[in-house]
């Protein structure tokens, strides 16, 4: 039993080391940048041209917003670890919600993708600002993973006993193979180049089952991959907090 615990505590060590290491990479490389750039505008500002500055200002709040959004991840991921994460519940309409993250993705211009939203949605009891969370989550990681966005759809679908809304997101990437889609789901995953933080799917399936939903992975048809998170009306007589 002794020799059992202190492997279990060695596991422990390690895993939370390699948590620290990930964790101050990720903050070192968006802190060394705004840096950099504050520093050579505070002792040269005179020996940049203003289309100069206005660069290296630009640089500076991309940065910041960089480490603001990872600093939210890893909080995040901290409640979802520790059973902590809050839902504000009020009535959503899923469609509404993929609509606003669509619109802010495309820049208010027509998608270069397929939307196909269902007709007569069941409204959820969820947290709407939330659920935002989740469908940004999904479409970045196409975007960014998936060689782009192939088809977003938002229909009315029922598992099991309860009725509720599912969103599939459809990538034009080669796929996930089955081997690794549990793994897609853990903290700090990351595959491929232009990988972010590593939470953003882990968050996604925080999100979801704190909602009494399930997200799942599955091969698109004509190829790709088809993420798919699929929410329960909750209906306020039947919620639990």
């Amino acid at each position: 039993v002794s020799v059992r615990n202190a492997r279990v505590r060695n596991q422990r060590d390690r895993e939370r080391s390699d948590l620290v290491a990930t964790v101050a990479h990720e903050l070192r490389s968006p802190l060394t940048g705004i840096k950099g750039f504050t520093s050579t505008l505070l002792t040269k500002w005179d020996k940049f041209s203003e289309e100069q500055r206005q660069f290296m200002l630009e640089t500076v709040d991309a940065d910041a917003d960089r480490l603001s959004r990872l600093i939210t991840e890893l909080l995040d991921a901290a409640r979802i670890d520790a059973g902590r994460l809050t839902l504000k519940r009020g009535p959503v309409k899923l469609d509404e919600v993929v609509r606003h993250v669509l619109r802010n993705v495309s820049g208010g211009s027509t998608p270069p993708f397929e939307v196909s939203i269902g007709d007569n949605l069941d409204l959820i009891w969820g947290d709407s600002d939330r659920m935002a969370q989740v469908v940004t989550n999904l479409v970045e990681n196409a975007m960014r993973h998936g060689f782009g966005l192939k088809q977003v759809s938002v229909t009315n679908a029922r598992m099991g006993d309860e009725d509720g809304v599912i969103l599939h997101v459809i990538d034009q990437g080669p796929g996930i193979p089955e081997e690794l889609r549990q793994r897609v789901f853990s903290r700090f995953w990351r595959s491929g180049p232009g990988a972010g933080s590593g939470l953003g799917m882990y968050i996604v399936r925080g999100i979801v089952l704190e909602h009494g939903g399930q997200v799942d992975i599955t091969d698109a048809e004509g190829g790709g991959a088809s993420i798919s998170a699929w929410f329960p009306i909750n209906e306020p007589d039947t919620m639990t907090d």
